[in-house]
């Protein structure tokens, strides 16, 4: 009974100590960022695509934090991502960027796929669903058309495809300028 006192004594004891060790260690090594680029990033749907021209998002949002990149280059956030990201520099938000190539999502043609998992493993946000040697195949409201299942695919089974509008995707678009019927309620 007393040897066991003792052990339990001792554990605790050591885990008391290594407890203020690491909470010391915490304290002392912690790393301080950027906390607007830490809010921009909270923002982005970290789908590390790289559609924007940068590898991931903790680089796209350090750029847009530090005014070297627009706040227009996240394809998969959309324009709501842009607007958040807006409203966290304080600047008046821009429609999304002319350079973001038309919504696609990925379709694997299956009577080609092997089941390599080489497009699994590439997805960033897990839209792919199979296993080995099995039939894969694209969870559409999931696939966030980066094309990163693309290029590993040895059997060229994965092509994008542009994204129908749906009445819950399709936006209309704002006319550039006052209507007609506008200016004639104006005059009267």
């Amino acid at each position: 009974m007393d040897v066991m006192l003792t052990a339990i004594l001792a554990i605790v004891i050591l885990a008391t100590l290594f407890g203020i060790i690491l909470g010391a260690a915490a304290i002392i090594f912690k790393i301080k960022g950027d906390p607007t680029a830490q809010k921009i990033e909270a923002v982005l749907p970290q789908t590390q695509c790289g559609q924007c021209g940068y590898p991931g998002c903790k680089p796209y949002a350090d750029a847009v934090a530090k005014n070297e990149a627009p706040a227009n280059l996240c394809v998969p956030g959309g324009q709501d991502t842009i607007n958040q990201i807006s409203d966290i520099m304080g600047v008046e938000p821009v429609a999304a960027s002319t350079q973001a190539p038309e919504a696609t999502i990925a379709y694997i043609n299956e009577d080609m796929c092997i089941g390599c998992t080489k497009c699994i493993n590439a997805c960033p946000v897990d839209a792919i669903v199979g296993s080995n040697r099995q039939i894969h195949t694209i969870i559409r409201d999931e696939c966030t058309g980066c094309k990163l299942c693309v290029d590993p695919c040895p059997t060229e089974c994965i092509t994008m495809i542009p994204i129908s509008p749906t009445t819950e995707s399709w936006k209309w678009d704002l006319p550039s300028s006052p209507s007609p019927l506008a200016s004639k309620k104006k005059e009267k």
